[in-house]
C-alpha cells in the first residue's frame, strides 16, 4: 500500500548569530509545503513546533540552546485580564474584515511604518513590495490577511492600522505575522489587540487554540507573549500548560523591569520574520 502523505525530506540551515539572544548562534530545521497534501503535513508539523514561512515549514533545532518554545493560547477559556479589558474597550470600533491573501500598497505602507520603528536594520529592512507580495500570496495553506480599520464617518473603508497575516489550522489560528501602526495616536496597545481579537476569532469558531510562534525565556521582547492565560507550552512530552503562578510570576517580572508589555517587540527581528525567507536553500 501507498502512504497518503509522502514523508518529507528535511534539511538544515547554515548557522547564524541569534537574533534573539546575544552570543548565542541559531539553526533551523525545514522542509517544503506543498503538493496535494500540504494542508495535512502543515497541520501535523504545527503540533510539533513548526511554523510557516512562504511554502516553507520550520524550527529552531540549535545544538546547545532550548530557549525557542512553541506557545498557544487556550482559546475556549482565555478570560482577559483587567489591562486586556480596556484594551478591548479603547479599540473596540475598529472596523476588522478578514482578506484574501492578496497583498497592497496600503498593507505594504503600513509594514514599512512599522519595521523603521520596532525592528530598524533588522532582516526585514531591505523589504520591497515585490518581497512583501511573496510574503502574502506564496502560500500553499489556508491563509488570509485580517485588516483592522479605524472608523470612517462617510461610511468608506478607514485608514488601515494594523494587519496580520494568519494560516487557519485544523485545531486554531495560527499568527504568521501581525504590524500595526507604533504611533497611532490614542491607540496604544494595537499588538495585543490582534492577538485578542484571534482569540476570540478562534474562540467563536470552535478552534481551540491560537498558535503565538516562539516564546523565547531570556529576551525581554518576546515576554509579552506570556500575558495570555491559559498558555500552552511545547516540550520533549508534548504540550503542557504553563502554571498559573509561574505565569503570574513572569508577567509581573517584566512588568516591573525595563521591558514594557505594551511594547511587545523591539529590536531587529520577529519571531517568523518573513524577511529571513532566503536562508532557506533546498539542496
Amino acid at each position: 500500500m501507498t502512504a497518503p502523505v509522502r514523508f518529507p525530506r528535511f534539511f538544515v540551515t547554515s548557522p547564524a548569530p541569534c537574533p534573539y539572544l546575544p552570543g548565542k548562534t541559531e539553526r533551523k530545521v525545514f522542509t517544503e509545503l506543498k503538493g496535494p497534501h500540504s494542508e495535512q503535513l502543515h497541520d501535523a508539523l504545527s503540533r510539533i513546533g513548526f511554523r510557516r514561512s512562504q511554502t516553507v515549514a520550520y524550527r529552531p533545532s540549535c545544538v546547545d540552546c532550548r530557549a525557542c518554545v512553541s506557545v498557544r493560547v487556550v482559546a475556549g477559556e482565555f478570560r482577559p485580564s483587567g489591562t486586556q479589558r480596556r484594551n478591548l474597550k479603547r479599540n473596540g470600533d475598529l472596523v476588522v474584515s478578514e482578506c484574501r491573501p492578496w497583498a497592497t500598497s496600503e498593507q505594504f505602507a503600513l509594514l514599512q511604518k512599522y519595521l523603521s520603528a520596532r525592528h530598524p536594520g533588522g532582516g526585514m529592512a531591505a523589504m520591497d513590495e515585490v518581497d512583501y507580495a511573496d510574503m502574502v500570496e506564496h502560500t500553499s495553506v489556508s491563509s488570509f490577511v485580517i485588516e483592522y480599520r479605524e472608523p470612517d464617518p462617510d461610511g468608506g473603508p478607514g485608514r488601515l492600522v494594523a494587519a496580520c497575516l494568519t494560516d487557519r489550522q485544523g485545531d486554531g489560528l495560527s499568527m504568521i505575522y501581525s504590524f500595526y501602526d507604533p504611533e497611532c495616536e490614542g491607540r496604544s496597545g494595537l499588538g495585543n489587540f490582534v492577538i485578542l481579537d484571534h482569540i476570540r476569532r478562534a474562540s467563536e469558531a470552535g478552534l481551540p487554540y491560537v498558535y503565538l510562534g516562539y516564546w523565547v525565556d531570556g529576551s525581554p521582547r518576546m515576554q509579552y507573549k506570556v500575558r495570555y492565560r491559559p498558555l500552552e507550552q511545547l516540550g520533549p512530552d508534548g504540550w503542557s500548560r504553563m502554571p498559573e503562578g509561574e505565569q503570574s510570576a513572569r508577567i509581573a517580572a517584566v512588568a516591573n523591569g525595563a521591558a514594557r508589555l505594551d511594547q511587545e517587540v523591539e529590536g531587529g527581528s520577529k519571531d517568523g520574520a518573513p524577511g529571513e525567507h532566503r536562508q532557506y536553500r533546498f539542496v
